[in-house]
């Protein structure tokens, strides 16, 4: 059966539970239990449409009624538990209702729900999708970080065919709930519910993680440092009476020189005064934190190889 024929069920039955409004619900629904199946072979036995071959849903509905001995003094149906509830639902449906028809010719349909009906097999994949992402989220006891792709213990083999079955049942599911009993409808809803709010809540996470990087550097993106000593800029070194060591020269244990900081001083003529003794450390004399520089102290000397 196609999707054609499936939206033409679906209305008509609409229709008929709207004309049997005035029962209860366990009378409807115990109505209408079988009346999708009954349908479907109707539209398979011969052309034409249901209302051609039932006539309207109102009049298929006073036929139930009769069927049931619901005519002629039956006693009105109590009152809804909740009026208020239930005028509220009647009031959002009719506003809904009016929004459909106004929104459909202005993306080019007659009512905005025709549209949304061909979005439904993107919306049973993306929803098979979700519930992989769920369950993948609450079997894996590793939470260091979610991906996008449904992953158990890092096992990216599971991730597919966690996905691919999440979506598979998706489908079957989407195709066949319109004759899905009351309870099972029920509980399909409910679980989709808790995928959109599951969904909304990793969305929510995810950006608030790219939001809170640390940028080093707005204009040179992202830059991350394990150095301890980059934010040195100069050396001073002091001698063990506590002077300042002028042109002193760094070296590791192979004879490298070790460097910091970037020679660049406030007052040119320190520079210049580094640079005539053969430069070594300070840089700049004039930072140092405790003290001139030794007027005696001879640069290092540089070690042989």
């Amino acid at each position: 059966m196609n999707t054609t024929a499936q939206d033409e069920i679906y209305e008509y039955v609409g229709a008929v539970r709207q004309a049997l409004a005035g029962l209860t619900d366990e009378m409807r629904d115990e109505l209408l239990e079988d009346l999708p199946e009954h349908l479907a072979e109707v539209l398979a036995e011969d052309s034409g449409t249901l209302v051609d071959r039932l006539g309207t849903p109102e009049a298929y509905a006073d036929e139930l009624r009769s069927s049931a001995g619901l005519v002629g003094g039956f006693p009105d149906p109590p009152p809804p538990r909740f009026p208020q509830l239930v005028e509220t639902r009647d009031n959002l449906l009719r506003l809904l209702g009016q929004a459909d028809v106004r929104v459909g010719p202005v993306i080019g349909y007659p009512k905005a729900s025709d549209f949304l009906i061909l979005l439904r097999p993107a919306w049973w994949v993306l929803r098979g999708y979700l519930a992989a992402m769920a369950i993948a989220f609450l079997l894996d006891t590793n939470r260091s970080g979610t991906g996008l792709l449904p992953r158990v213990g890092d096992n990216e083999l599971v991730a597919l065919f966690l996905l691919a079955g999440g979506v598979i049942v998706s489908i079957v599911l989407g195709g066949r709930s319109r004759n899905f009993a009351r309870g099972p409808r029920y509980a399909l809803r409910a679980g989709t519910a808790f995928l959109i709010i599951f969904a909304l809540a990793g969305f929510e996470g995810a950006d608030s993680s790219a939001r809170n990087i640390q940028y080093s550097d707005a204009n040179y993106g992202t830059y991350y440092d394990n150095n301890p000593y980059s934010h040195v800029n100069d050396v001073f070194v002091y001698d063990g009476t506590g002077k300042l060591v002028s042109g002193a020269h760094l070296y590791d244990q192979d004879g490298n020189p070790i460097e910091f900081g970037d020679s660049n001083c406030v007052d040119q003529a320190q520079y210049d005064a580094a640079m005539a003794r053969g430069g070594g450390y300070p840089w700049c004399a004039e930072n140092a934190p405790f003290g001139s520089a030794s007027p005696s102290a001879p640069p290092s000397p540089t070690p042989s190889s």
